[in-house]
Parts: C-alpha cells; sequence; structure tokens
C-alpha cells in the first residue's frame, strides 16, 4: 500500500511539474478573456478532454505510434519547442499568436492549438506518460492515467475560476499577465528545442 501510494505521489507530482497548471491559467486567461463564460467553460473542457485522450493513446500505444510514423520524442520536442516559442512570441507583444487565431464558427479551435497542444499534451507530458506507464505494465498505464485523469480536473477548475483571478487585476493586469506569460512560454519552447537538439547531437555523437 506504502509502495502505491508514493507511486501516486510520484506520478502526480512529475505531471503537475510539467504540465503546470497554475501557469497555464494564465495562459488560457489571456487566450479566452473576450470570449463569454459559457464558451470559456466548453473550451476548457474540449481542450483537457482533447490532451487526456491524447495522453490515453501515447500511455497505451506510445512506441507503436513513434515506430509506425518513424519519428522520436526528441523531433517531437524541437517541433512543440518552436511552436511554444512561436505563441510565447506573440503574446509577449501582447495580443494573440496568429496560430490559434479564430475566424467564423471555428473559435474553439483554440481548444486544440496552442492549449491542449503543445501546451498541456506537450513533448514533456506525452514523454512523461510514456515513462511512467511503459515501468509498470498494465498497473503502470492504470496508475498513470487515474492520476492525469485527476490532474486533468484540478487543471479545468483553475481554468473555470481564471475569470475571477482577470477581474481582480483587470485589463491592465491582464496585459502584464499576457507578456509575462509570453516570455515564460517563449523560454520553455527555447528549452524544449534546446534539450530535443541536444539529445539528438549526444545520440548521433556516441
Amino acid at each position: 500500500m506504502n509502495e502505491m501510494i508514493t507511486q501516486l505521489v510520484t506520478v502526480f507530482l512529475g505531471f503537475f511539474a510539467i504540465m503546470n497548471p497554475i501557469a497555464n491559467t494564465a495562459a488560457f486567461a489571456g487566450l479566452v478573456v473576450n470570449k463569454p463564460k459559457s464558451e470559456q467553460k466548453q473550451i476548457a473542457a474540449k481542450a483537457l478532454l482533447i490532451t487526456f485522450l491524447i495522453i490515453v493513446a501515447f500511455s497505451v500505444l506510445g512506441k507503436a505510434i513513434f515506430h509506425l510514423f518513424g519519428i522520436t520524442i526528441d523531433a517531437l520536442r524541437i517541433t512543440g519547442g518552436i511552436l511554444v516559442f512561436i505563441v510565447g512570441y506573440h503574446m509577449l507583444n501582447g495580443h494573440g499568436s496568429k496560430l490559434h487565431s479564430a475566424q467564423g464558427d471555428d473559435e474553439s479551435d483554440v481548444a486544440v492549438s496552442p492549449l491542449a497542444v503543445p501546451l498541456l499534451a506537450g513533448p514533456g507530458t506525452i514523454a512523461t506518460a510514456m515513462n511512467y506507464s511503459a515501468s509498470g505494465g498494465f498497473s503502470g498505464i492504470l496508475i498513470t492515467l487515474s492520476v492525469f485523469a485527476f490532474l486533468c480536473l484540478v487543471t479545468f477548475a483553475c481554468f473555470v475560476f481564471s475569470g475571477r483571478i482577470l477581474s481582480v487585476i483587470g485589463t491592465s493586469g491582464l496585459s502584464i499577465v499576457t507578456r509575462l506569460m509570453g516570455l515564460i512560454l517563449a523560454v520553455i519552447g527555447t528549452q524544449m528545442f534546446i534539450a530535443g537538439t541536444m539529445a539528438i547531437v549526444a545520440s548521433a555523437n556516441s
């Protein structure tokens, strides 16, 4: 029992550090600030549902998916880093990224990109899920998905109540938060790119 509790806590802390729901709440608030409350909830629910399904797929079929398409986690990390950097760059300049600009009836597409991919279900989250699920067989997959489902509920609550934070900090505060989040996301994207590049270089030299 103690070993299971230790594993649960370890998996939760690993996912929490990688997915960082607190920081992503600020990003979510900046992306949906001009949308009505009902649509914000729909976007949050859609983003987290897609995120969970992606993690389920990679937890169960991760190695097969990568082998099928002939890709590596390092290549995914580099691509995700570039996407996160672009989103962060546009937020740093005080406006949304063209990567997730909404037009017509596709306003909820922001839930797919950049929220679900690559912010929530990014290379780091996918790699973490694959690592935890692969190390424990069926029980490892079950624990990984259960913990991640709980974290998705926590993140959903943070997203839903992000409006209260906005009402406190106001428009000027939102602008500051948006730019700060943009800087953080740009740095995260750069770090993801560097990590992926260094891993590829290291494997090529070994």
